[in-house]
């Protein structure tokens, strides 16, 4: 059991560095959020007594590195009070081609061909926006990853955490950009 662990802890740490040392250069950018911004009304979930416009952020990304067949693009809270965060936003085989996605695609239908919008904590399968309790302020980290395979073998029903174990196995670099948000 312990040398299980150990093998698991070495794979985690290899794939942990593989996947750092390829992002060199590979960026996430956008219109709307930056590190660190507070989130705008826009971006706030309709619902759950928030009362915001439940829009997804304009996001572009450049520098993929060579290999790079599609893209999966999360949204997610690690300061929800569930003990697990909360998926905001789960997409995945998106292009090697595509390079951004509009505001307002998940709703929209302004989403890439072949690309899925996976279910997320909300149980839905859009963007569910910024909804954090009364006083307390949240990260939202928007990350990018380019992955070594044309798509994941999933379907829309997916749950967040099988859609990230596919992610990470076939990550090969990522970025992130981090806002918050408080009510």
């Amino acid at each position: 059991m312990v040398k299980q662990f150990v093998c698991a802890l070495a794979l985690y740490t290899f794939t942990t560095a593989f996947v750092s040392a390829n992002s060199d250069g590979f960026t996430l950018s956008s219109q709307d959020i930056s590190e660190g911004m507070q989130l705008s009304n826009k971006h706030v979930f309709q619902g759950f007594g928030c009362e915001g416009e439940n829009i997804s952020p304009q996001l572009s990304w450049e520098n993929a590195p060579e290999g790079t067949k599609s893209f999966v693009i999360t949204a997610y809270d690690p300061d929800a009070p569930t003990g697990s965060g909360w998926w905001h936003w789960v997409t995945f085989n998106i292009p090697a081609d595509v390079m951004s996605l509009p505001a307002n695609a998940s709703q929209e239908g302004k989403m890439p061909q072949d690309a899925i919008q996976s279910r997320t904590d909300f149980g839905n399968n859009q963007f569910g926006g910024a909804c954090p309790p009364p006083g307390e302020m949240h990260r939202y980290e928007f990350t990018v990853y380019a992955l070594n395979v044309d798509s994941l073998d999933l379907d829309a029903s997916a749950s967040p955490a099988l859609v990230g174990f596919m992610t990470q196995s076939h990550a090969i670099a990522s970025d992130k950009l981090t806002a918050v948000y408080t009510r």
